[in-house]
């Protein structure tokens, strides 16, 4: 036994001791040269920092045992700490919040463009086939496009009297040109416009063109109106929720995450990804919008589907001159019989003397022949931009098919970045637990914010959401509610208007023209969604799909295609407008 004692000595330092425990850390090494190199570069006063571990006594968040941070860098600490946390948030949902603000000024753009379109090819096509004729009655259609403005803008008034209001301005232009031999008093023309206005009159001077162009325009603009604020109020939602604040209990639970380790001393030590994941979804619950995000996109998209097909609005757009040719066509072929009904309700008026009647307007301004003719699809202009609504419907929907899951993976995304948690790869390692060096035993808590009531890391109000964030909630149940029904041809906001005005509503609905009315027309085929991107073609757009290509209505004669372009009602239009003299 002698003999071995001084073998026994000799190899007696060079057995290991027990591990490293909680804290173990601080024993090691007591000085606090990388807490300074850390926050120094960071740009923290080093007079603030001590060069050796002191008594922890003073922290409030941190554990209170031997320490490189005195009371003003734990303060700075957890300022710093929140900005961080919040600074990665707002980076993860930027694509987010450009996705949607992109997407609103194209459709918004794409939208008012085509409705200028349509005014001015209005505009051309009357101007030159009628010169100064038409430019005298130019007022009623200017008009009626400011107030289809103003109601796609503005949420103006409703669409029915707008429409109802230009074609009793058009009747009372039109029906003293059919008799120049009359003289029309006001109360005469009075009578017109209400004869017009009436619902249940059996009138109809512009046969069925009142009633289709307003089903066609109206549900298109109402869809788009409700489809572009539905954009706009996601974008204002989505950026609000990202910028929201922490309260105090999350402030706490970020410094001990990712301050602790600069004040023991341990900067190099990551936090544990479990630990990072507690903490960020509690910090995130009172920010996230699911359930109401994934009914939010699906709106988006139902909305957009209808907008490129039954509810197109560039189908609309271009049949508001067809429209109204029609239903001038109209009122010139039924002239007799309208105006026998006119002359039995409202009285004949009297003649005038051949002295001052009007003489009928010289045939070189009654139509002169413009030939239009309907253009090969390579020849459609796409909008300005050089887009349509087919190419800017199919990017949309492959942008939001990357953010459907963005609110539960948020934690996720946050806990990725390195300043945050150890790497994924990592996870075996050593951690920081909030305590010391270690593994990370507590269960990670994910879902709503009732399950986060269970969080170990802080806790989270069981009482609910606060009052704004049922507010974002409640906005983008909103709009969904209002896409929803535009989709299905309801105008929300009128039954809003109504409501408060009568107190019972319903709102306005628009159904197909196929659905609507004594003679149903068949709805278009429309092609299938393509599932790949239309191409963009700067000469052409050949990528303009079938939203132009197609249209639900027929004409009353032969069941051929009404376009904007249509020669047929060329060739008979020029003698209606001819109606449209100086009085």
């Amino acid at each position: 036994m002698s003999v071995l004692r001084p073998l026994l000595l000799l190899l007696l330092p060079l057995c290991p001791g027990p591990g490293p425990g909680p804290g173990s850390e601080a024993k090691v090494a007591r000085t606090c040269a990388e807490t300074r190199q850390v926050l120094g570069a960071r740009g923290y006063s080093l007079n603030l920092i001590p060069p050796n571990m002191i008594s922890g006594e003073h922290l409030q968040i941190c554990p209170q045992e031997y320490t490189c941070c005195s009371s003003e860098t734990e303060q700075k600490l957890i300022s710093d700490t929140e900005a961080t946390f919040q600074g990665l948030v707002e980076d993860s949902g930027s694509f987010l919040v450009h996705t949607l603000a992109a997407r609103h000024r194209k459709f918004n753009e794409f939208f008012r463009e085509m409705l200028s379109v349509s005014h001015q090819s209005l505009a051309q096509f009357f101007s030159h086939s009628y010169g100064r004729l038409y430019s005298q009655h130019a007022l009623i259609f200017n008009s009626l496009f400011s107030r289809l403005w103003d109601y796609y803008e503005k949420s103006g008034e409703g669409l029915d009297d707008t429409l109802a209001d230009f074609w009793a301005q058009l009747l009372e232009r039109a029906f003293p040109l059919l008799h120049p031999q009359y003289s029309f008093p006001p109360d005469f023309l009075l009578c017109l416009t209400r004869l017009t206005s009436t619902t249940e009159s059996s009138l109809q001077p512009f046969g069925d063109s009142p009633r289709r162009l307003r089903l066609q325009i109206t549900r298109a603009l109402v869809a788009a109106r409700a489809f572009v604020q539905g954009l706009e109020t996601g974008k204002n939602v989505v950026d609000e929720a990202l910028k929201v604040r922490g309260g105090s209990d999350c402030r706490k639970a970020l410094m001990r995450l990712i301050g602790c380790p600069l004040c023991r001393g341990v900067p190099s030590l990551m936090p544990c990804r479990g630990f990072c994941l507690n903490v960020a979804n509690g910090c995130l619950s009172n920010r996230g919008l699911e359930p109401d995000w994934g009914s939010y996109l699906d709106g988006l998209l139902f909305l957009a589907d209808k907008l490129q097909g039954p509810f197109s609005f560039e189908l609309a757009a271009e049949s508001i001159g067809v429209k109204i040719s029609e239903g001038l066509m109209y009122l010139q072929e039924n002239s007799v019989r309208v105006s026998a009904k006119v002359f039995k309700e409202c009285g004949t008026p009297h003649l005038v003397s051949a002295r001052n009647r009007r003489a009928p307007a010289p045939l070189e301004e009654t139509g002169r022949q413009w030939p239009w003719r309907a253009a090969p699809e390579e020849e459609r202009p796409t909008t300005a931009a050089g887009t349509n609504l087919h190419r800017l419907v199919w990017e949309l929907r492959e942008r939001l098919s990357r953010v459907r899951g963005f609110w539960v993976g948020l934690p996720l995304t946050v806990c990725g970045d390195s300043r945050m948690a150890a790497d994924i790869s990592q996870e075996a390692a050593p951690c920081w637990t909030g305590t010391g060096r270690g593994r990370y035993q507590l269960p990670v808590v994910v879902g709503s914010r009732t399950e986060q009531t269970h969080n170990p890391e802080l806790g989270v109000d069981t009482s609910g959401p606060d009052v704004p964030t049922r507010r974002r909630r409640l906005l983008l149940r909103s709009a969904t509610a209002r896409m929803r029904a535009a989709a299905l041809g309801q105008d929300l906001d009128m039954q809003d208007a109504e409501e408060d005005a009568s107190g019972s509503g319903g709102g306005h609905q628009y159904a197909d023209d196929w659905k609507a009315g004594a003679a149903p027309v068949a709805p278009a085929a429309w092609p299938p969604r393509p599932h790949h991107p239309p191409r963009r073609d700067s000469s052409g757009g050949r990528g303009r799909g079938g939203g132009a290509r197609y249209n639900q209505d027929r004409s009353r004669n032969g069941g051929m295609p009404v376009g904007l372009h249509t020669p047929p009602i060329l060739i008979l239009f020029p003698s209606v407008l001819a109606m449209l003299g100086p009085r």
